[in-house]
């Protein structure tokens, strides 16, 4: 009977340990782990000949990061509780390091978004001449120096201090931080897609009608044809805004209703998730056509080095009507491209 009876004991242990919901480090090592192979499909979907610019180096140390952050989960996973260098690591460290992480993120959206856009701003005007070589260092030193500016306000933050400090009492708590910055950035950039789609959804609707899809030099493109005789000018703002939005939209479209969905409900993210490497290359490829747009006057393919993107093909090709196959043309100069 005794038997029995701790037979039926152990039994319902082992079934409320089953029972029982996934911890939350281990969440927490399986969201880094899914974060850093989308890192990895994103890094290794963009093109490879894109110039080097500020955004590019920031992506490859997000990356870094993450993956640094999911080592040091790993490790006290798999020893729970040991001394490194006289400290004592345990289970709340986790948690600790995340939370920094968290607040670290939440705060490098604004200056990664300003950052950039400057970045594309001086690239384009050709203000600065830098060689090669510089060039990755002016860019891996301004990357090192923002990453260390914003941990150090984290550190330093008395509220941050307190809130980190208040954590150690409720270790079984870990929350995490959300970032109002990048709610603002979304609603920002949302809001300027919609008055421009609004504003010119007439020759947005045009051009979606008038794509083609052919193939030139051994690739899949799309192209426009437009009349000969057609009132079609490269400098008319509110045309070039429609093909940036064309172009944009047709990479960008699902990130654009996610955006959308997050803003009007409001959803709250860890910043740890939500500064990821895809948003980067979204506001990214924003950037360049909001640079493209308020720079069109000067657009001259032929004779500017324009800011290539990973993801979007701003070179919009619009084919003579008079031209029935593409395969016709021998030399990409003859086609007029905006």
């Amino acid at each position: 009977m005794t038997a029995l009876s701790s037979e039926n004991c152990s039994f319902q242990y082992q079934l409320r340990q089953t029972n029982q919901p996934l911890d939350v480090n281990c969440l927490l090592f399986l969201i880094i782990l899914g974060k850093i192979l989308l890192n990895i499909l994103t890094l290794g979907m963009r093109r490879k000949n894109t110039c080097q610019n500020f955004m590019e180096y920031f992506c490859i140390s997000l990356a870094f990061v993450d993956l640094l952050l999911l080592v040091n989960i790993s490790i006290i996973l798999y020893f729970r509780d040991f001394v490194l260098l006289s400290i004592r690591f345990t289970k709340y460290h986790i948690c600790l390091f995340t939370q920094i992480i968290s607040f670290t993120y939440g705060f490098l959206h604004y200056p990664v978004f300003l950052t950039a856009c400057i970045d594309y701003c001086l690239n384009f005007s050709k203000t600065t001449k830098l060689s090669f070589k510089c060039q990755k260092l002016f860019y891996f030193f301004t990357v090192i120096l923002i990453w260390i500016s914003v941990l150090a306000y984290v550190l330093g933050d008395p509220t941050i201090y307190q809130s980190l400090k208040a954590q150690n009492a409720y270790s079984r708590h870990c929350p995490f931080y959300v970032s109002i910055q990048s709610y603002w950035l979304s609603f920002f950039m949302v809001m300027i897609l919609f008055v421009a789609f609004i504003t010119c959804w007439e020759e947005v609707t045009t051009l979606v009608q008038a794509i083609r899809i052919t193939s030139y030099m051994n690739e899949t493109i799309l192209y426009f044809p437009f009349s000969s005789h057609s009132s079609y000018t490269v400098r008319s703002k509110k045309i070039f805004l429609s093909k940036l939005i064309v172009c944009f939209l047709s990479t960008w479209l699902p990130f654009v209703l996610l955006q959308v969905i997050i803003v009007l409900l409001k959803v709250q993210i860890p910043a740890y998730i939500e500064m990821n490497i895809p948003w980067l290359y979204f506001v990214n490829s924003f950037l360049i056509a909001t640079v493209y747009w308020f720079n069109c006057h000067k657009l001259n393919l032929k004779d500017i080095g324009l800011p290539l993107d990973p993801f979007v093909n701003w070179k919009c090709c619009f084919i003579p009507l008079t031209i029935p196959n593409l395969e016709q043309i021998e030399k990409p100069i003859s086609i007029m491209i905006c």
